[in-house]
């Protein structure tokens, strides 16, 4: 019995690292009438780079007709509450 709580705990233990989170800050817009917008999205943990997360964004972004301009910069969740009140309404949207 004692083996097989050891066991459990030490898999919860090495799973923790393996959920990492990957956030995106980007600049996107709507034309006529011209709308820009800043805003923070989660995405996966594999396109944790501007380049990767651009590809990752502008799906999103174009299914609710944005444009996107950039990705600013990747980050993990100590970067979300600094970001949060420039975000806004876009703010983890998409």
């Amino acid at each position: 019995m004692k083996r097989l709580l050891s066991i459990v705990i030490l898999a919860l233990v090495l799973a923790g690292p393996a959920s990492a989170e990957c956030y995106a800050d980007y600049k996107a817009k709507r034309d006529e009438p011209l709308k820009l917008h800043y805003g923070v999205a989660q995405v996966s943990d594999s396109n944790c780079s501007p380049g990767a997360a651009e590809g990752e964004l502008a799906p999103r972004l174009a299914s609710d007709g944005w444009t996107l301009l950039n990705v600013l910069s990747t980050f993990g969740p100590e970067g979300l509450e600094e970001r949060k009140a420039s975000a806004g309404a876009y703010f983890l949207r998409y």
